[in-house]
């Protein structure tokens, strides 16, 4: 199999070390404070370098603040479906590192850039992609993924250059390595791999079967 060129960041910082170790981003949607160390470590274990916890959990701040505390710094760590600058300077304020938002605002990119955070901006469209781009995104978040097919990825590579393409929502790891011979970079990974209530027997299942097709279709 072909892959193309990632923008993966300078492997000097602890964001181009992240993607370049496994570009996967683990989203913790609905956990809380009382579970992040446990899926925090297991996670860690697997292999993960970046884990974004949405705002929509209970106490999402509590759990990213907790997070970043017990993994260190060559762990990203962030928050997702941000939505106000009120919220970036909140996740500063915790010791977060990437914001990831489920749409294409440039000043919330523009802002988070200014506050030396990693941007991660959800595009369903070009013109989109490249309105995030423009305004500093680090990479885009191609949401939601079961709607962009891998054609869609493979159509965005050919005009977006080595831009960071990961695309979120609906990806299991059967449907990974059709992205990522389109083009893809990475992966947003949600329900798929953590759900509330699941053990943390099913929850590293999951971890590993992602991290594993991950590995497996990059070696093809």
């Amino acid at each position: 199999m072909t892959t193309t060129p990632n923008a993966l960041g300078d492997g000097a910082t602890a964001f181009g070390a992240a993607m370049e170790a496994l570009p996967l981003v683990a989203i913790l949607r609905g956990i809380t404070p009382a579970e992040i160390d446990a899926i925090g470590d297991l996670l860690v274990e697997a292999g993960f370098r970046l884990i974004e916890v949405p705002l929509t959990s209970p106490d999402a701040f509590a759990s990213i603040a907790r997070l970043v505390k017990r993994v260190g710094p060559a762990i990203i760590v962030g928050a997702g479906t941000v939505r106000t600058i009120a919220q970036l300077r909140q996740l500063v304020d915790c010791g977060g590192r990437l914001m990831v938002t489920p749409h294409g605002d440039v000043a919330l990119i523009r802002a988070a850039k200014a506050l030396a955070l990693h941007a991660l901006p959800g595009v369903a469209t070009p013109t989109e992609a490249f309105a995030a781009l423009d305004a500093g995104a680090d990479g885009l978040k191609m949401f939601p993924a079961d709607t962009l097919a891998p054609s869609t990825v493979r159509a965005w590579r050919t005009v977006m250059g080595d831009a960071l393409l990961c695309p979120t929502g609906g990806i299991e790891p059967a449907t990974m390595e059709a992205h990522i011979a389109a083009g893809a970079s990475g992966f947003g990974l949600g329900s798929a791999l953590y759900a509330p209530g699941a053990s943390l027997a099913d929850t590293r299942q999951r971890a590993d079967a992602f991290v594993n097709a991950w590995n497996g279709a990059r070696r093809r």
